[in-house]
């Protein structure tokens, strides 16, 4: 009699578990979002992303800065780009200061200056900073900058205190997820100790690489971000030699 009750209950279990269909477990990744923020006594505008939904590119200017586009709008807008930043440095003659590599075709030579300590790369779809020594200079997309401002969730040392310009940067938690940023004027090394493991975005800051400040720091974002429609150039800034672009994959 036992025997068949459980029989009979196992059976119930069986046909319950074969009615009800097995159900994909859907994991949904962050949109792109654009925020305003102090951090540290520094105001910036950030776009985050998540790398698995969402690239940057480089857009290089091979005649020289402004003769393709005249400012970050304009080259995110010649690729349907969601947002762009002023990328990497460069000379006086407009020639890039560090390896520059948009599409495949590379550009400059590796900077052993502190201005290129990191390298930024997208590869098969994936995307990280690296410092200088552990890269090929081989990749799709690659930027050469500096320098970094956090490391392991750490901020650098050793950064500039006293000069104050306006800043672009670019920041990772490690993994997915990723933000492009302009801040207000201020020091290398007050924007390190202000990022190092912060969350102006939304998630914890693993490493932040500085890209080109000053007089060419400007910022678009697309009405298709959320929080965005912002355009953040002025009037006295130059014409820069390349950009980083968000894209959707």
């Amino acid at each position: 009699m036992m025997k068949h009750i459980v029989l009979t209950f196992t059976s119930i279990l069986l046909n319950a578990v074969a009615a009800e269909p097995l159900r994909a477990i859907v994991i949904e990744t962050p949109a792109p979002r654009f925020v305003t923020t102090t951090l540290g006594g520094i105001a910036m505008q950030c776009v985050s992303f998540d790398s698995r939904t969402h690239f940057m590119r480089v857009l290089d200017q091979a005649n020289g800065p402004g003769t393709q586009w005249a400012d970050a709008q304009a080259a995110a807008v010649s690729v349907n780009g969601l947002a762009a930043i002023n990328a990497g440095f460069f000379t006086p003659q407009g020639k890039p200061l560090g390896v520059v590599i948009a599409n495949g075709k590379k550009a400059g030579g590796n900077n052993h200056s502190s201005l290129g300590a990191g390298v930024w790369y997208e590869a098969q779809g994936k995307t990280a900073i690296i410092r200088r020594e552990r890269c090929n200079f081989n990749a799709p997309h690659l930027m050469q900058a500096g320098p970094y401002l956090a490391e392991k969730y750490s901020a650098v040392k050793g950064l500039d205190a006293v000069k104050t310009s306006a800043r672009s940067f670019i920041a990772w938690d490690g993994g997915t997820m990723w933000m492009m940023a302009r801040t207000a004027p201020c020091s290398l090394a007050q924007l390190a100790k202000a990022l190092a493991g912060a969350c102006p975005a939304g998630f914890p800051i693993h490493t932040a690489l500085n890209l080109d400040g000053g007089r060419s720091a400007e910022m678009f974002v697309s009405d298709q971000v959320a929080g965005g429609g912002i355009f953040n150039r002025p009037i006295w800034n130059n014409p820069v030699r390349n950009f980083l672009i968000l894209q959707k994959r």
